[in-house]
């Protein structure tokens, strides 16, 4: 795993004030892990709780700890098994809430059900029934990560920071990609090209958006309570960049969430054509579901960094092209200032607006 540590971080960090509670939610080995590399930049123990399921399938919480009148923070990752996930999160800080804690922070560093959060047609916005559940258990603030979409905070009625993972991302170019210069950054579809953009300021280098993919699920349906009617454009069936016509050195596609691969790997396949001699994918959130990996390794794709904000342990061990970036140094900075009522500002020193 690639530690990333900025050096404004590391003189920040001290020892928090009393009264702060760490719990970890679940008893996934990856959530665990995360946990205690928090625990350890805070200088805190993990406290005690016993997350479980009953034979019947029910989540049972039991908190060994007084709690009252302190600042409680549960780290929750998502599993594969997201509904669950969910329900030890919302069962722990309804405990919680019970147990009289003075503040409850959820540290939920992938928001799940994020890509439900427009409606379609028929659908619902489920983002936002999520959000309504977690504050009406006791959550009294979110501490998360690079939301699908920043109109999310808006679904809560308690305050949301939702930190960057540009900066680490960034310096993982800078530093494990070599010739990096020569790179071009590449948007997979003109809806990250923002991202995109703003990641090759910062480095100073090219851009290139690909046009034509096939829509994807989340791409905006015809619906008659559109008003005017959308006007969908018909693109071509094969991808192309719109610059540069050849792509003499590294690509770097940037996304905020990877998932389902196919318009990663068709991307590559026209990068590849375009000359370029190595393509790494880049993205905050890697789900990695089902045959991912397997067609990961089998493309033309040299690497795929993300940050482990999710759990893919099995993923990385199924392909090894996948690396992970920590991100544990920012999370833990949020925890401490939080608790002990600093300004969140600082870190969001140089991040762009469309990050």
């Amino acid at each position: 795993m690639f530690c990333v540590a900025p050096p404004e971080l590391e003189t920040k960090m001290n020892i928090t004030k009393g009264g702060l509670v760490l719990f970890s939610a679940n008893s996934n080995s990856s959530c665990m892990e995360l946990s205690k590399k928090i625990a350890e930049r805070l200088g805190v123990e993990m406290g005690k709780v016993q997350v479980y399921q009953e034979p019947n399938r029910e989540t049972r919480v039991q908190i060994q700890e007084s709690v009252r009148g302190k600042d409680v923070f549960i780290i929750q990752t998502v599993s594969k098994d997201v509904n669950t996930t969910i329900m030890e999160l919302l069962i722990m800080v309804y405990a919680c809430k019970t147990s009289c804690a003075k503040s409850i922070i959820g540290v939920i560093p992938y928001f799940p059900y994020s890509k439900q959060c427009k409606m379609r047609k028929r659908g619902s916005i489920v983002s936002k029934l999520l959000a309504s559940m977690m504050c009406k258990a006791g959550l009294t603030h979110l501490i998360t990560m690079d939301l699908h979409q920043k109109e999310i905070q808006g679904f809560f009625n308690i305050p949301v920071d939702n930190l960057r993972a540009s900066p680490f991302l960034l310096q993982y170019i800078q530093e494990e990609i070599p010739d990096y210069r020569n790179a071009v950054i590449v948007a997979k579809s003109p809806a990250s090209a923002k991202r995109a953009q703003s990641f090759a300021e910062r480095l100073r280098l090219g851009i290139a958006v690909i046009h034509g993919e096939a829509q994807d699920a989340e791409s905006d349906l015809v619906d008659g309570r559109h008003s005017p009617p959308m006007v969908r454009s018909v693109a071509a069936i094969h991808p192309s960049l719109e610059i540069p016509s050849k792509c003499a050195g590294a690509a770097l596609l940037l996304d905020d969430i990877i998932d389902d691969v196919d318009s990663f790997l068709a991307a590559a396949e026209t990068l590849k054509e375009r000359g370029a001699y190595k393509i790494f994918v880049m993205a905050t959130h890697g789900l990695l579901s089902s045959d991912a990996p397997r067609l990961i390794e089998e493309s033309a794709i040299d690497e795929v960094v993300v940050t482990n904000t999710i759990p893919h342990e099995i993923q990385k061990l199924q392909c090894p092209k996948i690396k992970t970036v920590d991100i544990s140094m920012i999370l833990s900075e949020a925890i401490r200032r939080i608790h002990n009522g600093e300004s969140m500002s600082y870190l969001f020193r140089n991040i762009g607006l469309d990050d």
